[in-house]
């Protein structure tokens, strides 16, 4: 079956004006254009408008989106295998945040008690699964399974100053990194310095033992992956690459 734009804006609720703008950046043509113009959409291009909307409500850009969409070896039915899993994982997510709202809520109505632990394990429990998802097998097999399984335990068992602490040393060496590259510092500044003291008491939030050495190969990790680079150069690129030559520099001195 064709659909003609405004048919395919109504059944995908994509308007017309996006649907233009994905054929004027090459992420989703067109069946074909009539004499007159008009725009028409077949089975296949309807697939991948779908594949389209499950990668953005992933958070993907469109740029990103179409590198996967149109790289030789793309498969649809291994793509939407992943769009299943990952949504499960945000329903996993969402569900032990409903539970603590839900909790938190009753005992403010003096009908259970909770205690500061509790208010905060669905957070932390969050950190610790996304970090497994996502660098889970490179970490193990760079540190083993009893350095990171004891990595996750310590988040596991902040209390809430430790936690509140944890994210904001977070925020702050971000934020720090940022500033950093925006006003051109030097690796070798004062500055850079403080980042790296920064950092250092950050990973000793998690680490079982902290070591200079293990410092240096976390830092190269920032720059040799994509994935630990994206963490610092999501907002502003360059910070992955001034922290990673900051603590080269400054982690033997502090």
């Amino acid at each position: 079956m064709e659909y003609g734009i405004r048919e395919l804006s109504e059944l995908a609720g994509v308007s017309a004006r996006t649907l233009r703008y994905y054929d004027e950046i090459g992420l989703l043509k067109p069946l074909y254009v009539s004499e007159a113009g008009y725009r028409f959409y077949g089975e296949k291009e309807l697939d991948v408008l779908q594949q389209i909307l499950f990668y953005r409500e992933r958070g993907f850009d469109l740029k990103r989106i179409r590198k996967i969409l149109y790289q030789k070896d793309f498969d649809i039915a291994h793509a939407l295998e992943e769009h299943l899993l990952e949504l499960e994982r945000q329903r996993s997510r969402m569900d032990a945040l409903i539970r603590t709202v839900k909790q938190t809520l009753l005992c403010m109505k003096g009908e259970c008690e909770m205690s500061d632990k509790e208010k905060f394990e669905a957070f932390k429990e969050r950190v610790v699964r996304e970090h497994e998802e996502q660098y889970g097998s490179e970490v193990r097999e760079k540190y083993g399974d009893e350095e990171i399984d004891a990595s996750h335990r310590k988040i596991l068992n902040m209390t809430e100053a430790d936690w509140e602490r944890f994210r904001n040393l977070g925020s702050e060496i971000r934020t720090r990194l940022q500033e950093g590259v925006a006003a051109g510092i030097l690796p070798e500044s004062e500055e850079a310095r403080r980042i790296v003291v920064l950092h250092k008491e950050w990973l000793g939030n998690t680490w079982k033992e902290y070591t200079a050495q293990a410092h240096k190969a976390t830092a190269n990790l920032y720059i040799a992956d994509e994935r630990f680079k994206l963490y610092y150069d999501k907002e502003v690129p360059g910070c992955a690459e001034l922290l990673e030559k900051a603590i080269r520099f400054w982690v033997d001195k502090i």
